[in-house]
């Protein structure tokens, strides 16, 4: 199994985990994507981001995106290789993209996700990466 999945870039589907259960389907088929519930995003994958079980869709994990004391969440790549922070809602992690004064979760930063006129444009031209950690 490929830990990689892929995610749209928009803010609200790297910031909030009730958000995602409501995320518009940008790549409904693909079983890497996060938004397909049979694939990456089922909530019943072992290994899953969107498993509350897992080691990292917990919400005590310190591997887990959910966890809002996570050090060691997933890193977010672009497919060029540019990297984009943690996909974390911790707020206070330099890298997270829930800090909105951080440069990988600041609504202004190009490298942000969360900037919807930087690299958080809501009509994505390329995909990104969530690596969770090892």
């Amino acid at each position: 199994m490929s830990k990689l999945a892929r995610i749209a870039a928009t803010a609200w589907l790297l910031t909030a985990s009730a958000a995602v259960q409501s995320a518009y389907a940008i790549c409904p088929y693909d079983p890497d994507c996060l938004n397909n519930p049979y694939g990456a995003g089922s909530p019943y994958k072992p290994d899953g981001l969107m498993n509350p079980y897992s080691e990292y869709g917990s919400h005590y994990s310190n591997k887990s995106w959910t966890n809002p004391y996570a050090t060691d969440a997933p890193k977010i790549f672009g497919e060029d290789g540019s990297y984009h922070g943690r996909l974390s809602t911790n707020p206070y992690e330099p890298d997270s993209t829930a800090n909105p004064y951080g440069r990988y979760g600041s609504p202004y930063s190009p490298d942000s996700l969360n900037n919807p006129y930087g690299a958080g444009n809501p009509y994505p031209t390329k995909k990104y990466y969530v690596i969770p950690s090892d």
